[in-house]
């Protein structure tokens, strides 16, 4: 397929990279969902289009979300104390 709005580098065995994201992120919102989601298009399609920068943006994307979860249990740490 060589549809420029679809191209092949989103789909494996006959599976939309969209709908899995959609899967995967149908119990997340926001931020969460849209850092997941662009985690797994990077992941996705690595191998046949960005390579090694598709890999670093989707770690961009984790990275975040771990801090994010770091920086929360830090602030429910500091209330627990006071």
């Amino acid at each position: 397929m060589n549809d420029p709005i679809n191209p092949d580098h989103y789909q494996r065995d006959g599976v939309e990279c969209i709908d899995a994201i959609k899967a995967a992120t149908s119990n997340l919102e926001g931020p969460e969902a849209y850092c997941t989601g662009n985690a797994i298009k990077y992941l996705w399609r690595w191998k046949e289009k960005g390579g090694k920068t598709d890999l670093k943006k989707a770690m961009w994307y984790i990275n975040d979300m771990i801090a994010e979860i770091e920086d929360a249990e830090f602030q429910d740490e500091i209330k627990r104390k006071l």
